[in-house]
């Protein structure tokens, strides 16, 4: 099969699945198929294939990527593109670049019983101080806007909203994700009753930080102004600093040691092959060049 014959063959595979392959998307005549994504997904590094499986709208992202992608091929095929000797060229160093990556990839794979028990417990147990986890809080807010920018007025207007929160919250039996979801001006949070989730100190900012430790579980803060506007805060939860049992991170310390233990081997590869095939640059030559 000829370069051209081929890449046709590749432009009018998603159109030739069997029926009970789903339609992902489409445009025009062109289709991707979850038969389509699981075998480009295939190509991918296992952390990119990992992170878009996990994330619904990079799969989604995606999958319109390919389908633009096929479009532009049909449109260049069309205007035989393929056959322009300096696209062909590419095409040759994309074909070689795939296959010597590949190969390397598989050369550079450690062993499935890599890394074995004792090995990961031994990495967990020298590496036990730097998998603290840190000190974290589940904050609730209601965010009132007013930029350090804004006029006066706007800025009356809302430290008047801010102090009818006060009172409100101030009151006996206040519903705290209630006056959230009716009062704070930040849609996202305000749609889960002001809930903005598990925050380590490091991630909260600053001005915000230093109220945090007289804040018990379940406390209201006063309201706090920053450059964007009054937050006030209320603390759902706290966890308080650990090291996370072995078992809780035993895939995520399974595929660092498999990445580690892959560059070690690509590098060992690298270095048998070139001490077996002796490299040389002719430098005077290379200088000629323009």
């Amino acid at each position: 099969m000829n370069h051209r014959a081929f890449l046709l063959s590749i432009l009018m595979a998603p159109l030739l699945h069997a029926e009970n392959s789903a339609v992902l998307g489409k445009i025009g005549e062109i289709e991707v198929r979850t038969t389509d994504l699981r075998e480009t997904l295939a190509g991918l590094d296992s952390s990119q294939r990992a992170q878009l499986v996990k994330e619904p709208a990079a799969l989604a992202q995606y999958v319109r990527a390919l389908l633009v992608q096929q479009l532009v091929l049909k449109l260049a095929l069309e205007k035989k593109w393929d056959e322009d000797p300096a696209v062909i060229s590419k095409i040759v160093r994309a074909r070689e670049t795939a296959i010597s990556e590949s190969f390397l990839e598989a050369a550079s794979t450690p062993d499935s019983s890599y890394p074995s028990e004792d090995e990961l417990k031994a990495t967990y147990e020298t590496n036990k101080s730097k998998l603290q986890i840190p000190r974290s809080f589940l904050l609730a807010q209601i965010f009132i806007s007013a930029p350090g920018d804004a006029d006066g007025t706007a800025q009356a207007t809302a430290k008047s909203k801010v102090d009818d929160i006060s009172k409100k919250l101030a009151g006996k039996g206040a519903d705290f994700s209630g006056i959230a979801r009716k009062s704070s001006e930040e849609p996202t949070s305000a749609a889960e009753g002001g809930k903005i989730g598990w925050l380590t100190e490091a991630q909260i900012q600053p001005e915000i930080r230093a109220k945090i430790p007289k804040l018990s579980l379940g406390s209201v803060s006063e309201p706090i102004r920053l450059a964007d506007g009054w937050h006030i805060l209320k603390v759902l939860d706290i966890r308080e600093a650990r090291t996370p049992a072995l078992d809780e991170i035993r895939d995520n310390l399974v595929t660092q040691l498999r990445k580690e233990r892959a560059a070690l081997k690509r590098q060992e590869f690298l270095k048998d092959l070139l001490e077996k095939n002796p490299l040389a640059i002719n430098e005077i030559e290379l200088m000629k060049l323009p």
